[in-house]
């Protein structure tokens, strides 16, 4: 079958952030294009993930800043917080952002097919009782909330559902130890409920580095999180005032409202993968090589479903290249070295580059440089909080190979450090750096003493 017969030159089943980047880039460059989104435009990010939790984040660091301004001569009651207004106004501000992925399509001739698509054969895809045929088929619809099989786990909340609550909750339990886990903790703290976050481990946010770790541990409980490590959840019960959940220590607590926040798994399960030759990894993830094929040649697949860093801008990196790749003059392979993240736990993490676990298996030789104060604010505000820097150098080359932030606007601290580590910046660099007086971000460029082994 020729391309001309086809109807499309490339049908995208999912309207995420990866699959509108590579829609709209390929409608772009020419390609006749389809889309298919069951749910919403912009996917997880726009309406359930990064962009409302930071609206959300920004809301409940209010509480804190009225306190603080108390040390700065500000002198007034705090105001009266109203979930329901927050939580409008985030609908709204979404709505917005949806018609925006609308016409984002539209402007370059991608045709939008509402609908959960799914596929026939590696040349056909099945949306509302329709069949459509294209030349290429790329598979973007992320991942979902993971809910563990607990009796009474029915009784749980993902974070799908936790922007959009009818009644705030007094009383809060968050299973998990992830960035989800954690942001929503300091979300729900901040906004005036009594959050007990629980995670199975010995240590929350598994991956990042162990210090920072540890630091933001300390932390997090300093806000009045009740923090508890090596506790899991047995069941879910219905009680008088809400919900009993029982521990695997015997322990037992009473909540309003129970967010599972426990990973998330590809979402692919309807998608009828059993007609290809599309392969899943041990996880469940589809495999695919450096250029997003699967094993299925006119099947590709990018973004969180495929197992890689589950972030926005790595998903519209995939989606930019694909499209290049496939309808363009060609585009070289996304490069994952040196990606940088934020968790906007409170205080906030920003990290980029090697932990220190990773460079001392990496390089062997390094050499660590790690700093911790108090925010120049809260020498005035009065609030019980530190920050911490940690820089990992290489020590045969002097290379920065990883730096880790815990503290006040460290996403914003860490994106152009992340441009200095991915052009090589050493050690030596960072000390010739002048540093903005008087900045917390001044901290990375005075580091002169290494912490001893």
């Amino acid at each position: 079958m020729s391309a001309a017969n086809f109807d499309f030159d490339l049908f995208v089943i999912g309207a995420g952030s990866g699959g509108v980047r590579a829609a709209r880039m390929a409608a772009a460059l020419g390609a006749r294009v389809a889309i298919a989104e069951d749910r919403y435009m912009g996917g997880t990010c726009v309406n359930v993930g990064c962009v409302p939790k930071k609206l959300y984040v920004y809301a409940s660091e209010f509480g804190k800043s009225f306190s603080d301004s108390a040390g700065f001569g500000w002198q007034s009651e705090a105001p009266l917080f109203d979930w329901a207004t927050l939580r409008d106004r985030k609908k709204a501000e979404i709505s917005r952002l949806n018609a925006i992925y609308e016409r984002l399509l539209e402007s370059p001739g991608a045709t939008i097919i509402p609908g959960r698509a799914k596929l026939l054969d590696p040349h056909h895809v099945s949306v509302a009782q329709q069949s459509f045929s294209a030349g290429k088929i790329l598979l973007a619809t992320g991942t979902w909330p993971y809910v563990p099989a607990w009796p009474g786990g029915e009784h749980m909340l993902t974070s799908n559902e936790i922007f959009d609550l009818e009644h705030f909750p007094e009383r809060l339990l968050i299973v998990g130890g992830g960035y989800i886990a954690t942001e929503f903790a300091g979300i729900f703290n901040g906004l005036g409920s009594r959050v007990v976050q629980a995670y199975r481990g010995d240590l929350f946010m598994r991956g990042f580095d162990h210090d920072i770790r540890q630091f933001l541990a300390d932390e997090v409980r300093k806000t009045g999180v009740d923090l508890r490590f090596n506790s899991n959840p047995t069941a879910v019960e219905v009680s008088a005032g809400g919900y009993r959940v029982v521990f695997d220590d015997g322990s037992d607590i009473e909540v309003d409202t129970i967010l599972c926040a426990t990973g998330r798994r590809p979402n692919i399960s309807d998608l009828n993968l059993s007609c290809s030759k599309v392969e899943l990894d041990a996880d469940g993830f589809i495999l695919v090589d450096e250029n997003f094929r699967t094993a299925e040649p006119s099947i590709f697949a990018l973004g969180d479903l495929t197992g890689g860093p589950q972030l926005t801008p790595v998903a519209l990196e995939e989606g930019m290249a694909f499209a290049h790749r496939e309808f363009g003059e060609g585009a070289t392979a996304v490069d994952y070295d040196f990606v940088p993240t934020a968790v906007f736990s409170q205080p906030n993490v920003g990290t980029v580059g090697y932990t220190e676990e990773e460079a001392r298996q990496t390089f062997g030789d390094v050499v660590i440089y790690r700093s911790e104060f108090k925010p120049m604010k809260h020498t005035l505000s009065g609030r019980d909080e530190r920050s911490m820097m940690k820089l990992i150098v290489d020590g045969d080359t002097d290379r920065v190979v990883g730096l880790h932030m815990v503290g006040p606007d460290a996403g914003e601290i860490l994106q152009g450090m992340a441009i200095a580590l991915r052009m090589g910046a050493t050690k030596a660099v960072f000390d010739r750096t002048v540093g903005i007086h008087p900045t917390a971000a001044e901290e990375l460029v005075t580091m002169r003493e290494p912490v001893r082994d």
